[in-house]
């Protein structure tokens, strides 16, 4: 079971683990916020959305619990998405959009489960259609406002791997500019210009 999460306020990392150890360990961030009360959560988190903060830990014997309770404070959005490797030679799909490199991904439609979603948001998103998911990978939390409202999207990640020799259609009407195959020698490269959340995905999908 997972004892570290982490969601990301305005690319500010916010940790919820077992003890600060157990996440400083991993992230080596300092801000440790040790059995937060819900008035703590909710003034650590608006420090973050101020920009107040660089990142915070927040601790509990019960990760999950602590993690519940900071998503009472937002609107949960479900959405899934694919690290995609091209087969052979395991170049990765990177697609610009926003001024950010990124990778597909998109919200959960009613009646639809998430392996479903995460291969029709890489196929909408890329144009590729020989694209097949090869194995869950991790889960990402991070906020945004929209329309007055708090937003928390939670993507589950898919490791996936595509064979053939389609082109690809970046989906303009989603902002998508361009879409690269990046060898996996120069991915570093391109990190410091993607989404924390996304440099994260591409860390766990690639063991950087």
């Amino acid at each position: 079971m997972n004892t570290v999460f982490t969601i990301y306020i305005n690319e500010r990392p916010l940790y919820i683990a077992r003890s600060a150890m157990e996440a400083l360990a991993n992230y080596h961030q300092g801000n440790v916020f040790d059995v937060p009360s819900q008035q703590d959560i909710e003034a650590v988190i608006a420090r973050l959305e101020k920009g107040d903060l660089p990142g915070a830990v927040l601790t509990s014997p019960n990760p999950q619990s602590l993690l519940d309770q900071v998503k009472k404070l937002y609107t949960e959005f479900l959405a899934a998405g694919g690290l995609v490797l091209k087969e052979p030679g395991g170049e990765i799909l990177l697609m610009f959009r926003r001024g950010k490199w990124d990778l597909p991904k998109g919200k959960l439609d009613d009646g639809e489960d998430l392996p479903t979603c995460a291969l029709r948001e890489v196929q909408e998103e890329t144009g590729l259609q020989n694209v097949r998911i090869d194995s869950p990978l991790m889960e990402t939390y991070h906020y945004y406002p929209l329309e007055g409202k708090k937003i928390l999207k939670h993507t589950y990640w898919y490791k996936m791997k595509f064979t053939g020799n389609e082109l690809t259609i970046p989906q303009i009407e989603e902002d998508i500019l361009d879409i690269q195959w990046v060898k996996p020698e120069n991915i570093t490269k391109y990190i410091p210009y993607t989404y924390l959340n996304i440099a994260a995905v591409l860390e766990q999908g690639l063991g950087l």
